[in-house]
């Protein structure tokens, strides 16, 4: 047995731990809040359908766990796997390990597009639309601007990140100063901040067929995605149409980004931070790192969650945990991308 197929096994015994860790701890969380429920009586009562428990399901225990938890939970694990798979692609499609979508501008196009539709008192579906197309330009710009400065060099892509979300960043306060106090700006800057405060099971069948769809179709070319992470030349020598993949995963990503910035506001770094988690656990192969970065991500976002509704009487916004998180490692791996660059 060569060491490719060693390594690939150990990669997939990882994935399935992953899986099972994911499955514990969304079990856990559904019973987890002031209203405390044990860990084998939630698994009683998601299984209560096919073998009644012998005490008697309360309808309080079925509303807190069915109704409450289960749509934010499982909320909450859509779109952190939506969004570490999205920063995985973009960290491959770019060949920068800097990347990810609150880095590269798509998640303040986003939030522009949403406060927007907010003024306007757009329907949900409108938010939606609004926020995939904003993100999906603000991608574009910063692309066609990284490909007018400095295309090679690893630093272009996020300064040109940073030039435009300071300028979506810019027109969202520019529409928080017109909005209205009583009504309109309350409810913005508590969207902004990043909350599943208000899931439910409409706003999970809001985000469920984007992300569902776009993630799947994501690992469904991580093989392609694989090929075009050693180079445009190289992947075209390969047999891959180099220009169209990389915008078809452009708008995959903006669509799984908008439809998690329309249900839950701006959850930032989740893309950047998990993508190198997956890497240090499975190697940087696509094939493994793409779907591992999908579990890590679900199973990230849904802890960082448990924690936000818990750890105080009041609720923390999940933007202001994640960046807690974020923000140093991003600049860990920026100091360890400078070093590389300095050793080369």
């Amino acid at each position: 047995m060569n060491r490719s197929d060693v390594s690939r096994r150990s990669a997939r015994a990882v994935i399935a731990l992953l899986l099972i860790l994911l499955a514990l701890a969304a079990v856990a969380s559904l019973g987890t809040g002031r209203y405390d429920i044990p860990f084998s009586r939630v698994i009683a009562i998601l299984i209560a359908p096919l073998s009644p428990p012998d005490v008697a399901i309360t309808p309080t225990e079925t509303n807190v766990v069915f109704t409450v938890r289960m749509p934010r939970i499982l909320l909450a694990m859509l779109a952190g796997a939506g969004l570490a798979l999205s920063g995985a692609a973009l960290q491959g499609v770019f060949r920068n390990p800097l990347v990810g979508p609150q880095v590269v501008g798509v998640s303040s196009g986003a939030a522009f597009g949403g406060t927007l539709a907010i003024l306007l008192s757009l329907p949900r579906y409108g938010l939606l639309g609004s926020a995939f197309a904003f993100g999906l330009s603000a991608l574009v710009l910063v692309y066609a601007l990284n490909g007018i400065v400095a295309r090679r060099n690893i630093l272009a892509l996020v300064l040109a990140g940073v030039v435009i979300t300071g300028f979506f960043g810019a027109l969202v306060s520019l529409l928080q100063y017109l909005a209205d106090t009583e009504d309109k700006l309350p409810a913005m800057v508590f969207w902004l901040l990043g909350s599943f405060a208000t899931g439910n099971w409409d706003k999970l069948l809001l985000v469920a067929g984007p992300v569902l769809l776009g993630s799947a179709l994501l690992v469904g070319l991580r093989w392609r995605i694989n090929l075009l992470s050693m180079g445009d030349e190289d992947a075209r020598t390969l047999g891959v149409n180099v220009e169209p993949l990389r915008w078809l995963v452009l708008v995959l990503v903006s669509s799984i980004v908008a439809a998690q910035v329309a249900v839950s506001g701006i959850i930032g770094w989740v893309g950047l931070v998990v993508p190198h988690m997956a890497r240090m656990l499975v190697g940087p192969d696509h094939r493994v790192m793409m779907p591992a970065s999908l579990i890590i991500g679900a199973l990230y976002l849904l802890l960082i969650d448990t924690v936000a509704r818990t750890a105080t009487s009041t609720e923390i916004p999940l933007g202001i945990l994640t960046a807690l998180i974020g923000t140093p490692v991003f600049a860990f791996v920026l100091r360890q991308t400078q070093r590389g660059a300095n050793g080369l």
